[in-house]
Formats: structure tokens, sequence, C-alpha cells
């Protein structure tokens, strides 16, 4: 089975930079966005085979997910489940016969870590979310959680201390999702490889320097852990300040 995440930036946008050539050439059976930026009927994707399921934010031009399947699935719900925190369209969960397939836009901390505490009331949310799930069949979880769990997730990590995406609080509330009992699949394979990112900063040529941050995730219940067959990085793919990730498991 395999899976891919983007966080597109701006579907519309991504559309005009070679998105569909992508998507075309994955093949993948389940294909996941983040911050497609949308309102209903705002696009129209040739998308053939697939089911489409959507998420916008209340405002517009803002956040918003997307999950493209092939097969259709048992149960679709959207949101955490917390009123006050599914407003912004973050979260799908896809329910199958043999697991659940959740995408998920973390909120970002933002400069000065000035909604620190909104984003990690949405942290604990989407961890407890995750495991009510997870008691009943595994889960397949993926998308920008916007944070960097290590400092071999980022290129520098020293200057960025603190920073949103790499305080304290953050890292430590995506140890508290692993600790829940979830693998990160890219780390699973690679423990120490370096260098390898997500996102890069649209500025001071930081994806040509690839000087990035590894923020965008694929994780799995621990009991499918040892059923993880790849975890790629498409860091060639353009088209927003993300790449996309992937994920094959054989399952």
């Amino acid at each position: 089975m395999k899976l891919i995440s983007w966080n597109v930036n701006g579907l519309r946008a991504c559309v005009q930079k070679g998105f569909q050539d992508f998507f075309d050439a994955s093949h993948a059976d389940f294909f996941c966005l983040q911050e497609t930026k949308l309102q209903a009927d705002q696009i129209s994707l040739p998308l053939s085979g697939y089911q489409q399921f959507w998420s916008y934010a209340q405002k517009k031009g803002y956040s918003g997910t997307a999950i493209f399947a092939k097969e259709p699935p048992i149960g679709v719900t959207y949101g955490v489940g917390v009123p006050e925190l599914d407003t912004e369209g973050r979260l799908i969960t896809l329910e199958y016969p043999e697991f659940y397939l959740v995408t998920c836009y973390t909120p970002n901390a933002q400069q000065g870590l000035a909604r620190i505490d909104h984003r990690l009331k949405w942290d604990a949310a989407f961890r407890e979310h995750l495991r009510k799930l997870d008691q009943h069949k595994p889960v397949i979880a993926c998308g920008d959680l916007n944070v960097a769990h290590q400092e071999i997730d980022l290129k520098n990590p020293a200057a960025n201390r603190g920073n949103a995406g790499f305080s304290d609080q953050e890292r430590e509330s995506f140890g508290q999702l692993l600790t829940a009992g979830f693998t990160d699949t890219f780390r699973h394979l690679h423990p120490d490889l370096t260098g390898v990112y997500s996102w890069w900063s649209y500025r001071f040529n930081a994806r040509k320097n690839n000087a990035g941050w590894r923020i965008d995730y694929f994780l799995v219940s621990d009991r499918l852990a040892q059923k993880i067959a790849a975890a790629p990085i498409y860091t060639e793919i353009l088209g927003s300040d993300h790449c996309p990730v992937g994920l094959e498991l054989a399952l």
C-alpha cells in the first residue's frame, strides 16, 4: 500500500506548478493534502479512480485538508471533536476495515510562540484522537505536524532553539505522541540520517542551500512498525515550500 502526504501551500497555486504530474506519476492508493487554502467548489481536479474528501477552514484562503482515496472508506469524520479547535479544516479521518487513515495540518505556534497555547491544546486533542482510534484498530497518520522533533531534523538547531516548530514545548509534545504508541516511520528506517528535510523557507535561498526542516510525517501505530517497507521524502518535487513525503506499507 502506497501513501503520499503533501502540504501544497495553496492547491490552486500548486496545480500551476506541476501538482497533477506528480499525482499521476505517484500511483498512490491514498494522497493526502494539507494547507489547501480552498473553499468548496473553488477547484475541480480530474482524479479518475479516486474519491475526494475535503475539509475547509471557515476563514477563506486559509488552512484546509484533503484526502484522495482509491478505495471507499466505511466511515469519514472531520476534526478532533473539540468545537473551538475544529474551525480551520485541519483534520480528516477515514475508516477502513483494517485501519484508520488520518491527515492533519497542525497549527503553527507563530512568531514569538504567540499561539503556543492553542497549538498545545491541538496537540493534546490530536494525541487523544489517535489514541482512541488505536484502541480499535491500527492508525496511519500523516501531515504537516509543524515540529522538528530532534536536532537532526533541521539544518540549524542551535539558531532555532525556542522558535516555533522547535520549541521545547512542541518537541516534548511530539515525544508524548510517540510514547502514546506511535512510530515515526522515516526515523524508524533512518534513525541517524541527516540532511533530509521536507520544508524550506522561501527566504535566503534556503532550498538551494538545503537549510530545511523535517516537519512532515507519516506515523503508524507501533504494531505496524514492522510492516514499514519505505518512507521516502521526495525532496526533488517542487511546487510548494514543502515537498511530498511517502509511506509504503506491507499490508
